[in-house]
């Protein structure tokens, strides 16, 4: 009887560790679905996209970004990358500019990428969400593909 009481003790601790688990990964502040706000958005040099929808998975070990919209000449925007928190380059799709990034979590609300074109720093990207976790600011700095200096700041909303 002991045994039996035991086992199923361990396993409901067990599912309640993996259940805590799965909320913890769900509430962090990165991930979700954010929507850019033109109207609170700076890009230099110009034009803004017409529309960009970021999804972000995010923990404590990575990030995975699922991006799409449009650009403000009707082309279509994908961008896509999952990166570990590990200091290591990883492969990044659908930006002309680089062709790796590499992701660092500076704090609960932060995350910095360095995107790289054949190993050299092209671009770094600054994402911070806000307190109320409502709204995702993200800094670029660096180049585009054709040698431009970049300094846009990317407003976004949680959907």
């Amino acid at each position: 009887m002991r045994i039996k009481r035991f086992a199923i003790c361990s396993t409901m601790l067990l599912f309640a560790a993996l259940m805590l688990s799965v909320a913890a990964n769900a509430s962090d502040p990165l991930s979700g679905t954010w929507k850019m706000n033109p109207a609170k958005s700076k890009y230099s040099p110009g034009p803004a996209p017409k529309e960009v929808t970021v999804k972000v998975e995010a923990d404590e070990k990575g990030i995975k970004i699922d991006a799409k919209g449009t650009e403000a000449d009707g082309t279509a925007i994908h961008v896509e990358y999952n990166a570990k928190f590990d200091g290591k380059d990883y492969p990044v799709t659908g930006v002309g500019y680089a062709d790796t990034v590499m992701a660092e979590r500076i704090d609960a609300n932060t995350v910095k990428t360095t995107m790289k074109k054949g190993g050299q720093v092209v671009m770094t990207v600054t994402a911070v969400v806000s307190k109320d976790g409502k709204t995702r600011t993200s800094t670029f700095t660096g180049k585009d593909s054709k040698g431009n200096a970049v300094n846009n700041v990317v407003v976004a909303e949680k959907q």
